[in-house]
């Protein structure tokens, strides 16, 4: 079977740190183009402008990685559907519920495959959590995700403006995976949002959620933390507690903790070709819902400014 060729959009820092090398370890995939406004690509590989320089003068095709920020990602993912080109999009999938759903309704409609790729959800230790609570009674958790802005998001101006989510960039990879592992649907109750006063996106904030059973969840964002980052999901259940770290990739279960090699990105783009090559989609808008239902619920609190 032949490659899928696929073009990266956007060559920022995950671009380069992550898909680039899970698709030059895949198989699957050969990697036929790169485009950027702001960079010269790689050497050895077709490179573009604007992805309608690909898509209208450049080598064939057969999918894209968006890996733009997310507000300007509809239209570039609209333009690839239009041609008939399999898309993959970074997380979070777009700025807007909406825009996703459009999305999502147009690739049905011309049959080719839409991906929203959630990457903490391939994290070691998450598949293993999910089969442990399926069997279990969720009595509380708490999500605390800390990190440090200046480490992760250096100089991305983008982060900041509406759309860019701020805290809840990295904060949405947390509700990606408690969506995953808990058995029951989850519901935002109160949030509070710590908004910088030159700044238009959270840089912290608290919320707590339930579950439909009435389990109570409590998520701590910050971006403010210095020295070792926090990224820690633990869940109280009748058997015992179980807690993921490092992201996912370490599980702790009451009989002990499991540490496996993360391959999050590799995991994503096998998903991606088994997709594309069984004809189906995969757009799951349940972090982005969650997220969205802070802004529209949460209170909104001035802080000190914020300089990068």
């Amino acid at each position: 079977m032949d490659p899928i060729r696929i073009a990266v959009v956007g060559l920022g820092k995950i671009a380069r740190d992550q898909h680039l090398p899970a698709i030059a370890g895949n198989a699957a995939f050969s990697l036929a183009a790169t485009v950027s406004p702001h960079d010269a690509g790689r050497e050895g590989v077709a490179h573009f402008a604007s992805l309608g320089d690909l898509l209208y003068g450049g080598p064939a095709i057969d999918a894209v990685a968006l890996c733009t920020p997310p507000q300007v990602r509809y239209d570039l993912a609209a333009l690839a559907l239009k041609r008939g080109v399999h898309v993959f999009l970074e997380k979070p999938p777009g700025a807007t519920l909406s825009e996703v759903v459009a999305l999502r309704e147009r690739a049905d409609k011309v049959g080719v495959t839409l991906f929203a790729a959630w990457h903490s959800r391939f994290a070691a230790g998450v598949a293993p959590a999910r089969a442990w609570l399926a069997e279990r009674t969720i009595q509380k958790v708490s999500i605390v995700w800390r990190e440090d802005v200046r480490v992760w998001h250096p100089g991305q101006a983008w982060i900041w403006e509406p759309g860019g989510l701020g805290v809840f960039d990295p904060g949405i990879n947390a509700l990606s995976i408690l969506t995953h592992i808990l058995p029951r649907p989850v519901f935002l109750e109160d949030a509070a949002l710590s908004i910088p006063e030159n700044r238009a996106a959270p840089i912290a904030a608290e919320l707590r959620f339930r579950d439909t059973a009435g389990a109570d969840i409590h998520m701590d964002l910050d971006w403010r933390q210095t020295g070792p980052q926090s990224w820690n999901i633990t869940v109280e259940t009748d058997a015992g507690t179980l807690k993921l770290s490092s992201g996912g990739a370490v599980l702790t279960l009451p009989g002990g903790t499991e540490h496996n090699e993360d391959l999050e990105y590799p995991g994503l783009y096998s998903r991606f070709a088994n997709l594309i090559r069984g004809g189906r989609s995969d757009v799951d808008i349940d972090p982005l819902r969650l997220v969205a239902d802070a802004f529209l619920r949460g209170r909104r609190e001035s802080v000190e400014p914020f300089n990068d």
